[in-house]
Parts: structure tokens; C-alpha cells; sequence
């Protein structure tokens, strides 16, 4: 942290400077700010408001000034006469503050506790009194922290770095380490890799010695049971290999990091060790099903994501079970909430067979009531954190019965499993990896500051205090991109944004997450390629679906549709995705009406929700409902555009996206903010041009202006002009399209596979079973204060939303 305080206040000097000796114009700024009448001013506004300040003073020394700069720098701003607060973050993931008294043109430097201090006064009028104060950094001081903002996201490189230097600087202290690393794999009471008979680092060497004379003249084609009765007897078992040669470069590899560590060799061999055979993934919200469940309420790609995840898992643990020699069959479970009321789907079964899979299954536990009956009905992701505790302890139960044992590995998804998956490897002793989608907290402005006004409806001091316990517990955090965890330069991230908050009156957070932590990891998932190839691939396509998918697009309208397409042959604008706000469904669809020049060159076929109001149970998706509607009235839209109220199965919606290909259509995804974006990846997947926005994943999926394009949602008009200027050229340049399209193709191959994805989760899982196994120690104030945290924030919060 020494160098962001040297760099802050270096600033902060050369700011004074400034002021100094340009007092007036300076100061006449900070004046207008606070004389706009707002508490809180974002970016956006610091920035608007500057350069419209500036256009209006001839020749005005602010533009290239400190001020100017630090301006530009910060993220949001508090205007009280006197004051102005200013949150600076002048790089990604590093802030500092600064207060103005305008009136007597003082600036000073402040602690982040005085900044959440201020902007709880503006909320709730309380000053000066008692405030619960979160503050992490402590349990981490010794820990290994990085420093570079392009090394955040890639924190497995870092850590074996540090385990391959610091930790073996004293090469007694780690090989010591290692080694009783290596003697506790076993699998239902078979010992794998080394037995008792090695009981020092020096026995272990003599036996790697003995063990590579005896390999060398064996047959390298042979199998353990062939070497065993030689291996045994001094100190290995079954897990180095399948073959003798593999088990001679598995060997070679252990011998090479105790005689001198290195960061990729000890990846390397963390790789292969043979520990991961029982996994369980929590998924506990939703409708959680193979089928007849996208569409419902919190029901979404996060499925689909697991469900892809799990096949590829399976495949590629089979695979290195295979090249370990081990005669083990891998099992995974989906733990996920059963419903009594599944509406149509599968959601009432406790047990169900994941297709396409050999041993991995859906387990569902049920929700609670406080007196022990089964809660039948769906709940709300919002409101699920009252029966979380009393799912985790059953779901435990369930779990280590359906396995023979403890699960190897925990996986959490969304902030609900995140916190079960926490609640699970505390109790089991399992290392936790947590996969966020979407934080909540940053898709609304101001979610943390006026917390209570949220409550009725959403519940976010309860999901904030869970995430902020799930993210501080986990061994390693899996994200799709490097926004989720840092944002841009211009941006925070969503994990960034749990760094320091405030819920007024409740608690603030001084220090939550540090993203320099090495625990934060980048693997993007892929797309089933099985499903999602490209349209050229003629001999895979589904042919039969054509007739179905022409009614689909070209019908006419009925109870689930709306609008019918009178220019047949026009190409084809796509989007699909929940009808939310944040999915930005309806600004498309006005964004489209209000442009002539994109209505004469494409149709608009959308895919969302429901088309009749009584047909949903959501209330944002029933304002979303009606506000389609009243958009497609006011622009007169029924021959131009055309409205799906239906959820397709993964056949028909990749022969979709095939099928508009084949009209040289393009795919759009305009959301405020997307965490990932599977979607793009399904649309590029298949050879279909991608507009998508900027504000997430997508900006760093898609290349702009050679794999894809980026939009900004906040500025439709442009968007409208773009793609409208892309269906022209395309007319003109026919050889454009297919540029596009076939560079789409090779982004997706070349990054975005569930193979790539499933090797290196299971490395990953390995290596931080390690750190897990070296570091648990160290571990145990951070666990304990947790604890704490849950039981006497957490669990209030939880009781007092209604069941």
C-alpha cells in the first residue's frame, strides 16, 4: 500500500500547488458543483459538468490541471456546502479521498471511514455516532498481495510463484510441506501417491532415486500392477501414472521441485495429483432442471452455464483419472433447492441424472419453513437468505450420503450458493471455490447507500453482508472476465465495489475484498459446441427444425406472440435474453422505433419473456411486459417487428442462430450490463455477426470491429446508427459479412471452449487445495472473525425477512 500513499499524496501536493495560483476559477468550479442542489454526483456528471464549466471561461487553465485531473479520476462525489467529498481512483482497484471546504478553498486528504462517515450523514442525518466498521486487511497482512493491475485475475501464476520461491526459501520448511501434502490423497480408504513407509524428505528422495533405476529398465508401456510389488515396499502407491513413462515424468517433476522449485514445473505436478473425485456444485435459487425451466422466474443462463460446466468437468476428470493409473469413476452433484411446485418440470425430484453425463446428478434439498415443513412454492433469489442455514446442514447430509464421503471440491454459484458453499467447506474441511454470474450490488445505483429503502423488495443488506462472508472465505474465486473483478479504468468493478461501502445505520466496510488477492482467477466458459457450431457446418445442421423455425419467425401472431413480418426477405436483427431492466429488451425495441434508416434495413426478431402480463409472476418482468406493448403501439411496429413469448431448448435455439446466419442476419445484446455474456459466445459460436454492449464481459469477448462490436446501451441513437451503417455496408460489400462472421467463429474456438474452461478449473483446483492444505494455519483468525460476522450480522438480517 506504500506506493498508492506516496502516489496520492504526491497528487494531492501538486493539487495544492494549483489551487494555489489559480484560486479563483478553481474554486468558482467547486462552487458550481455544489450549487447543482445534489447530494451525490457520479462520474458522469463530475465530468459533464466540468467541460461544460470549461467551454464557458475563455481561456480556462483547467482542462489540462490537477484539478482537472483528479476530477476525471473520481468515481462519484458528495456536495454539502461547505464540503465536497471526492472518491479518487486514479487507477484500477487503488483509491484515495479528498475533502474541499469551498469556502475557506482548503483540500485535504482523508481516511475512507470519513468519506462513508460523510455520505451516511447525507442519508440518514446521523453524526457522529457509534458505526460498526468491517475491516479485513489485518488477517491478510502476511499474506502474498500483488501490486500490477494486469496481474489481477491471474492470481494462480502469482501464488505459485510465491509457493515456488518464499515458501521453499527454506527448503526444509516446504519440501516438508509437500510431503505430507502428498500422504493424505486417498480414496475410500485406498492411499494414493505415498505411504508411511516415507517419513521424511530424505527418505522420499532416496526413494525417487531407487524408484527411477528401477522405471528406467521396466517396460514404459506398463502399468502399476506391473511395478507394485517393487514400488510399494518403498514408500509409493497407485496415482503417478498410467504408464511407467508417465509415471517416470511424474516423478521427475517431484524430484525437480525439491531440488530447485520453480513456478511452471510446480504447476505442473500440482496438476496431477489425484484428489479430485467427488464434486459438489450449489445452485440453490431458481427452477434448477434440464428442461420446460429457462424463462421462469430466476431462471436463466446461470443453468445452462452449470449444467455445460458439469459435462465438461465429468469428461475431463475422467480423463485425468485415466492418465493417473486409477480405476476411480468421478461423480458430481448439482445441489440445488427441490419445489414441490415445479410447474412442469423436474424440480420435485430429489434425484435426476444430468444428460450426457455417466455419473453426475441434479440432488435437490428442500427450503424449510421455521417449524421444519417443506416450503412448496418458488421464492425469489431475494428472499431465499432465511432458509439458507437449515439447507446447507441437510444438503450436508445429503451430500456425503449420495457420495460415500465428503465432496472433494465445493463449488458455489451466485451469491446464495456462494454462502451454502462457505457454510459447507467450513464444516466438511473442503476447499471452496465461489463463481459470482452477477454481484446484484452494482447493477443498482446507490443498492448499499439506501439499503433501506430497497429492503421491502430486494433484500440487500442480507446479500451484501452474505457475498462479502462468501468472497473473504473462499480458497479461489472463478470469474468470466477481468471487468467482474476490476472494472475498466474509467469503471468499477463488481467485485472492486465490495472494497469499501456503506449500508447507513447497519454496518460500513473499510476494507472488504482486496482484488490483488491471488485468489481471483479469469476462465471464461464456452459455448456446447455440440449445440452451437458454426452455419457453414451444413452436415451437422438440424434440417428438420427449418419448417418449425419459419413458423417460429415468420408466423403469424397468437397468444404467445406479438407482430408479423411483412418484408420476408429483409435480414434478420436478433436478441434474446430475460425481459428485465437490466437486459435493456425494451430500450432496443425503442431504439429501433425511433430509427427509420434501421427499420428500412432489418427486421427486429425478439425473444423474451412472456407476450401477456397474467402470464408472468414478476413484477419487473410485467412492467417490461407492458411497456413492450405500449412501444410497439407508439411506433407501429407489428409488420416490422416480431415478438416471442417462448423459451427454446438448445437444438432449436442453436439451429436459430444458424438459421438468421443464413440470411445474413446479425445477433444484438444491449444491456446495461452484462456479467459474461453467453449468448455472444453462442451467436459467435455459430457464424453470427455480434453487436453487444461494452459494459462487462462482452467488451472483452468480442474484438470491436473485427470479431464483433461493441455498443454503449446509454446512447441509442448511436447504437441505431451503427447497425443500420452494418446492414448497408454489408449490402454493398458482400464479402464484409463473411469477414466478420468467420473471425467470430475463430474468437469463440481459440478462447471460449468448456474443454479449455474444464482443464483449467481442475488445476486450479489442485493447486489451491495446496495452498489450502500449507496456508490452513494462517487461515484460522480470518475464519474465526467470519464467523462472527455471520452469526451476529448476517443471521439477523436473515431472520427478519418475512418466510
Amino acid at each position: 500500500m506504500g506506493l498508492e500513499i506516496w502516489i496520492a499524496s504526491m497528487i494531492t501536493e501538486e493539487l495544492e500547488s494549483y489551487l494555489e495560483a489559480h484560486r479563483d476559477e478553481a474554486f468558482l468550479l467547486l462552487h458550481h458543483y455544489l450549487n447543482l442542489g445534489r447530494l451525490f454526483l457520479l462520474h458522469s456528471d463530475l465530468q459533464d459538468e466540468m467541460e461544460s464549466f470549461c467551454d464557458q471561461q475563455p481561456r480556462s487553465t483547467l482542462p489540462g490541471s490537477e484539478l482537472a485531473t483528479v476530477i476525471r479520476a473520481s468515481q462519484e462525489a458528495i456536495a454539502n456546502a461547505p464540503w465536497l467529498y471526492f472518491a479518487v481512483r486514479p487507477g484500477v482497484a487503488h483509491w484515495y479521498y479528498l475533502r474541499f471546504h469551498v469556502e475557506q478553498r482548503v483540500v485535504e486528504e482523508i481516511p475512507v471511514a470519513e468519506f462513508l462517515a460523510f455520505k451516511e450523514r447525507q442519508v440518514d442525518g446521523n453524526d457522529g455516532g457509534w458505526t460498526l466498521e468491517i475491516d479485513l486487511q489485518p488477517f491478510n497482512r502476511e499474506f502474498p498481495r500483488m501490486q500490477q493491475a494486469r496481474s489481477i485475475g491471474r492470481g494462480v501464476e502469482f501464488l505459485n510463484r510465491h509457493l515456488s520461491g518464499r515458501m521453499f526459501q527454506s527448503l526444509q520448511e516446504g519440501d516438508r510441506r509437500l510431503l505430507g501434502f502428498l500422504r493424505v490423497h486417498q480414496h475410500q480408504g485406498q492411499q494414493l501417491m505415498l505411504n508411511q513407509r516415507i517419513s521424511s524428505v530424505k527418505v522420499l528422495r532416496q526413494a525417487l532415486r531407487r524408484a527411477e533405476e528401477y522405471l528406467a529398465e521396466q517396460p514404459q508401456e506398463a502399468s502399476w500392477t506391473q511395478v507394485e510389488g517393487v514400488l510399494q515396499p518403498i514408500g509409493f502407491e497407485p496415482g503417478w501414472g498410467r504408464t511407467i513413462a508417465r509415471m517416470r515424468d511424474t516423478m521427475q517433476l517431484l524430484a525437480d521441485i525439491l531440488e530447485a522449485p520453480d513456478p511452471v514445473t510446480l504447476e505442473r505436478f500440482l496438476g496431477r495429483i489425484p484428489m479430485i473425485f467427488r464434486l459438489a456444485i450449489l445452485s440453490p435459487h431458481g427452477y434448477f432442471g434440464q428442461a420446460n425451466v429457462l424463462g421462469l422466474p430466476d431462471t436463466g443462463g446461470q443453468v445452462v452455464y452449470i449444467l455445460d460446466q458439469v459435462r465438461a468437468l465429468e469428461k475431463e476428470m475422467r480423463q485425468r483419472i485415466f492418465e493417473q493409473g486409477l480405476d476411480i469413476e468421478p461423480c458430481i452433484l448439482v445441489v440445488t433447492r427441490l419445489i414441490p411446485e415445479a410447474r412442469g418440470t423436474t424440480c420435485d425430484q430429489r434425484l435426476e441424472p444430468i444428460v450426457g453425463t455417466e455419473h453426475s446428478s441434479i440432488l435437490r434439498v428442500p427450503f424449510r419453513s421455521a417449524t421444519g415443513e417443506v416450503v412448496r412454492h418458488w421464492i425469489s433469489r431475494f428472499e431465499v437468505w432465511p432458509y439458507l442455514e437449515s439447507f446447507a446442514a441437510e444438503a450436508s447430509r445429503e451430500l456425503v450420503a449420495e457420495l460415500g464421503g465428503r465432496p472433494d471440491l465445493i463449488v458455489g454459484n451466485y451469491s446464495d450458493g456462494n454462502l451454502v458453499a462457505s457454510l459447507l467447506a467450513n464444516e466438511l474441511k473442503v476447499t471452496q471455490c465461489n463463481i459470482a454470474h452477477a454481484l446484484e450490488k452494482t447493477k443498482y445505483l446507490y443498492s448499499d447507500l439506501y439499503w433501506r429503502e430497497n429492503e421491502e423488495q430486494y433484500h440487500f443488506a442480507a446479500q451484501f453482508t452474505a457475498d462479502l462472508i462468501a468472497m473473504n472465505a473462499a480458497d479461489f474465486i472463478i470469474t468470466s472476465t477481468y471487468q467482474e473483478i476490476a472494472g475498466r479504468k474509467d469503471g468499477v468493478g463488481q467485485y472492486e465495489s465490495y472494497q469499501s461501502f456503506t449500508l447507513p445505520g447497519l454496518y460500513r466496510v473499510v476494507n472488504g475484498i482486496d482484488v490483488f488477492e491471488p485468489k481471483f482467477n479469469i476462465i471464461s466458459p464456452g459455448a456446447d459446441s455440440e449445440v452451437y457450431f458454426p452455419y457453414t457446418e451444413t452436415g451437422r445442421r438440424l434440417g428438420v427444425l427449418h419448417e418449425e423455425l419459419e413458423q417460429l419467425v415468420f408466423g403469424s401472431p397468437d397468444e404467445s406472440s406479438r407482430g408479423e413480418l411483412a418484408e420476408r426477405d429483409k435480414p434478420l436483427l436478433f436478441t434474446m435474453a430475460r425481459l428485465d431492466h437490466i437486459k435493456n429488451i425494451t430500450g432496443l425495441v425503442e431504439w429501433y422505433g425511433q430509427s427509420e434508416s434501421l427499420r428500412d434495413a432489418a427486421n427486429l426478431l425478439v425473444i423474451a419473456g412472456h407476450v401477456q402480463t397474467e402470464h408472468s409472476s414478476d413484477r419487473e418482468e410485467q412492467e417490461q411486459i407492458a411497456r413492450m406493448h405500449e412501444l410497439m403501439d407508439r411506433y407501429q411496429l407489428d409488420g416490422q417487428l416480431r415478438w416471442l413469448g417462448v423459451h427454446l431448448d438448445k437444438s432449436m435455439a442453436g439451429e436459430l442462430y444458424r438459421f438468421i446466419a443464413d440470411r445474413r442476419g446479425a445477433f444484438v445484446q444491449p444491456a446495461l450490463f452484462e456479467a459474461f455474456g453467453l449468448t455472444v459466445i453462442e451467436a459467435m459460436a455459430s457464424g453470427l455477426p455480434v453487436f453487444a454492449t461494452l459494459y462487462g464481459g462482452p467488451l472483452e469477448i468480442i474484438e470491436d470491429n473485427v470479431s464483433g462490436f461493441h455498443i454503449d446501451p446509454n446512447h441509442g441513437e448511436q447504437v441505431a446508427r451503427q447497425l443500420a451503417a452494418f446492414f448497408k455496408r454489408c449490402r454493398h460489400e458482400p464479402d464484409y459479412w463473411e469477414d466478420i462472421s468467420r473471425s467470430a467463429i475463430a474468437r469463440v474456438e481459440n478462447h471460449y471452449t468448456w474443454e479449455l474452461y474444464a482443464e483449467r478449473l481442475m488445476t486450479l483446483s489442485r493447486i489451491y487445495g495446496f495452498w489450502r492444505y500449507v496456508t490452513d494455519p494462517e487461515r484460522t483468525e480470518t475464519r474465526r472473525y467470519l464467523e462472527m460476522f455471520y452469526g451476529l450480522q448476517f443471521r439477523t438480517l436473515a431472520e427478519k425477512i418475512p418466510r
